[in-house]
């Protein structure tokens, strides 16, 4: 069975390539519900207009689908809540020396 922590594992292997800090550091990963092999992530990005949207959408898709067990990952993109500088973790507040 798939876990919360193996997706959140593939997960921070995905990185903003803009900022330089994965998508759950960045606190981009909303929620996630795991059923049946298939994982269902809602996550945002920093901005509306983010230039590589596209892209860490689906390099997180591939990574989540490289775990073994998931047998299909479905990424929803949400706009609420809005996205801000609190939602940073400690981590990468370090990392980008807030």
């Amino acid at each position: 069975m798939v876990t919360k922590e193996e997706v959140l594992d593939a997960l921070k292997t995905v990185s903003d390539p803009e900022i330089g800090v994965d998508i759950v550091n960045l606190g981009l990963v909303y929620n996630i519900d795991i059923a049946d092999g298939v994982v269902n992530i809602r996550m945002t990005m920093t901005a509306p207009a983010c230039p590589v949207t596209d892209w860490i959408l689906a390099e997180a898709q591939r990574r989540v689908e490289e775990i073994p067990g998931v047998k299909e990952a479905n990424i929803e993109l949400v706009w609420e809540p809005p996205w801000n500088l609190d939602m940073i973790s400690d981590e990468a507040r370090k990392m980008l020396n807030l």
